[in-house]
């Protein structure tokens, strides 16, 4: 397995990265890490998409039948399937399904780890059109010299312009940042 990148230790610490690391190795052994990862991605956009799906996992309120009753049929109605769906129910049955979301992440940084793409997490003010998002992409791989999985956040307080962060770097062009530097030059001005 391919840890010996700096990030990789706290990325699978914990709970979330011992089932993550679990889940790797075995999807690694059948040859299907990518099968996995797109299942895990399609039930993550279930979970952000979903204020009850979010509010099942959750809460320590539902049993572990209800949990893995709900999950089943979630699971079944969204079309997931194989190992992905085979882990998201052993978390359910085990009362784990709080750390899902800590065990995709995991599971999504070991595959980046092993398939070398380096992640970076692009801040913006607005949601950008797609061909704006590969232009990042293609500047960001320029500068990593590797390919680059980007996370994009929505921030409407940056009002313009973007930040990033990328391994230990980070660019800071946003709108907010640039009017409270000039809102500081013109205060030592006085």
């Amino acid at each position: 397995m391919a840890q010996n990148g700096s990030e990789a230790g706290p990325l699978v610490a914990g709970v979330a990265g011992r089932y993550a690391s679990a889940l790797f190795e075995l999807a690694r052994d059948e040859r299907q890490l990518d099968a996995v990862a797109q299942g895990l991605n399609d039930f993550d956009t279930l979970l952000k998409d979903s204020a009850d799906l979010r509010r099942l996992v959750r809460s320590p309120v539902f049993s572990a039948e209800e949990q893995e009753a709900a999950i089943g049929a979630i699971l079944d109605k969204a079309g997931i399937t194989g190992l992905a769906a085979n882990f998201i129910r052993l978390a359910a049955a085990n009362r784990r399904l709080f750390a899902l979301p800590g065990m995709i992440g995991a599971f999504r940084a070991l595959l980046q780890d092993s398939k070398g793409i380096v992640r970076a997490e692009v801040r913006v003010a607005e949601k950008p059109s797609d061909a704006l998002v590969q232009e990042i992409k293609a500047a960001l791989k320029d500068v990593a010299k590797a390919d680059v999985d980007i996370d994009l956040v929505v921030d409407p307080s940056l009002i313009g312009g973007l930040i990033v962060k990328m391994g230990s770097r980070m660019v800071d062009a946003s709108l907010k940042t640039k009017l409270n530097g000039i809102r500081l030059a013109m205060r030592a001005a006085r």
